[in-house]
């Protein structure tokens, strides 16, 4: 029999590398690493179902609204049930929040709590699902506060400084789950083959120069004096290559984690439900404040570290400058200069 001869690429799926950062933690009881997995397993089910939405009657929305006022998508119901499915009862839990309910979801009495919060965006961008574009799903993870018993409100009002965990999954030409637990940003993209996640992009890192500049020009007239500013300053004299918006915001996060450059969503005076920013702190900038700044970036609101603000609602919002550090904080000085 001929000896064995590994392969001479190394083959990392996503089970054995959160196996592996689990021993950069001597107390660790394998609670995150099993979440993290389940996050991992729904991400799976949901890139199923939105690879087949046109077959399977699943495009469109259900008729309703949710706590923020949007139509929801079906596929946006699809993806929240799943993530409740097989999360809720697995005992890792105390309590979770959705970017769909209006109030925290406590797990069913009839299910052991655990240590952890989860926090989370099921179908982010959905909106163009009947568009065939990428879209996403975002989480957080936080360890809870309070000592024990049914997960509370106050358990999910934590500054994103606190976070064990973060992460996305994207479902466009392919599928990629990208996720830090504190120890750097590592994307592993999904096989359809073997249905699992393999590592593909080990140790990210916001490239420092060259990138995109990704925001959406069509509220420019109802920005503040400094972001209009800001943004004239990218377009004559700035060190990013040129302007690039999707308008879901998994995509373009993604794009400027592994180009470069910096992504922006502002405050605006046209419509009151943003003039505080659109993009919700908890479930959307907080998780990829964390991971850009372990990707060596940074997050800004404007004028504040996004990791540094301390939430006091569950959906509440905010404006969002991310990427580049050089680039984030130029914008945080017009803002200051000009407003």
């Amino acid at each position: 029999m001929s000896p064995y001869n590994p392969p001479s690429r190394k083959i990392t799926t996503i089970e054995q590398h959160i196996i592996d950062d689990q021993q950069s933690y001597p107390e660790a009881t394998g609670t995150l690493t099993g979440l993290l997995y389940d996050v991992a397993l729904a991400g799976k089910v949901i890139a199923n179902q939105t690879t087949r939405a046109g077959l399977v009657e699943i495009l469109g929305f259900t008729g309703e609204t949710n706590v923020q006022g949007e139509a929801v998508m079906k596929l946006d119901l699809l993806a929240d049930q799943t993530i409740l499915t097989l999360t809720a009862r697995t005992g890792r839990l105390a309590c979770m929040v959705s970017e769909e309910h209006p109030d925290m979801l406590p797990i069913p009495e009839e299910y052991p709590t655990g240590k952890y919060v989860l926090l989370y965006d099921p179908l982010d961008g959905s909106s163009n699902v009947d568009f065939n574009v990428s879209i996403g799903t975002i989480f957080a993870i936080h360890e809870r506060k309070s000592a024990g018993g049914p997960g509370t409100v106050e358990d999910c009002l934590q500054p994103g400084r606190d976070l064990v965990a973060a992460g996305y999954i994207v479902y466009s030409a392919s599928t990629m789950m990208v996720y830090s637990s504190g120890h750097g940003v590592h994307g592993f993209t999904l096989d359809p083959d073997i249905g699992e996640f393999l590592m593909s992009h080990p140790n990210i890192h916001i490239p420092a120069r060259g990138g995109y500049y990704s925001v959406d020009h069509g509220y420019e007239n109802y920005w503040s004096e400094g972001v209009r500013r800001f943004t004239h300053h990218l377009k004559v004299g700035g060190s990013v290559v040129s302007q690039r918006y999707v308008g879901s915001l998994v995509a373009d996060f993604h794009r400027t984690l592994l180009s470069g450059g910096i992504f922006y969503y502002p405050a605006n005076s046209k419509d009151a439900t943003r003039s505080q920013g659109k993009l919700r702190l908890l479930y959307e900038a907080a998780p990829f404040a964390f991971l850009a700044e372990q990707a060596g970036g940074y997050a800004s609101d404007g004028t504040q570290r996004i990791l540094d603000i301390q939430p006091t609602s569950l959906h509440q919002r905010t404006p969002l400058f991310i990427g580049n550090r050089e680039l984030v904080e130029k914008a945080e000085e017009f803002v200051r200069e000009f407003g």
